[in-house]
């Protein structure tokens, strides 16, 4: 594992598992920034679509900010199609700005009831479809959190 893995890992998982972490290191500036996004555009922040922010004091230049879609009842072509976006959107952001690596979480899993399997076939063929379109595509991380989460992961990468 290369440093810049290395160092994408370490981010992701302290962002995703330890978000006193993330308050602490980018502190209100990052908050702050978020409000300021929302207060130009003048309403939150649809589902899909991404935002950049500094990293501030975070060991990381940006942040991607997307709205995963929250699945009520049984997973729609709809939902399916909001989560593919929100990758794609972020994606999309990345390479705009030049960024060599981009590490996710699982979007829409856990509170928004996504479930696992089904978005994380979602997210590796998002990445695999744009990465296949473009050369200069970021190096992606998925983190993930739980044990289950890494091993359906590492199934469908295989």
């Amino acid at each position: 594992m290369g440093k810049e893995t290395s160092i994408a890992r370490l981010l992701a998982f302290l962002l995703e598992a330890m978000p006193e972490y993330r308050e602490e290191a980018a502190g209100l500036r990052l908050r702050q920034a978020c409000y300021a996004l929302m207060q130009e555009q003048g309403h939150e922040e649809p589902t899909d679509r991404a935002k950049l922010t500094p990293g501030f004091a975070l060991p990381a230049r940006y942040v991607l900010h997307t709205v995963g879609p929250i699945v009520r009842g049984q997973v729609t072509a709809r939902d399916r199609e909001l989560l593919r976006s929100c990758y794609q959107s972020c994606l999309d952001l990345a390479r705009e700005h030049a960024l060599q690596t981009v590490a996710f979480c699982c979007i829409s899993t856990g509170v928004f009831h996504f479930p696992q399997r089904e978005a994380a076939e979602i997210a590796v063929k998002t990445v695999r479809t744009f990465r296949q379109a473009h050369a200069d595509a970021p190096y992606v991380v998925f983190n993930v959190f739980k044990d289950e989460d890494r091993d359906i992961y590492a199934d469908i990468l295989q």
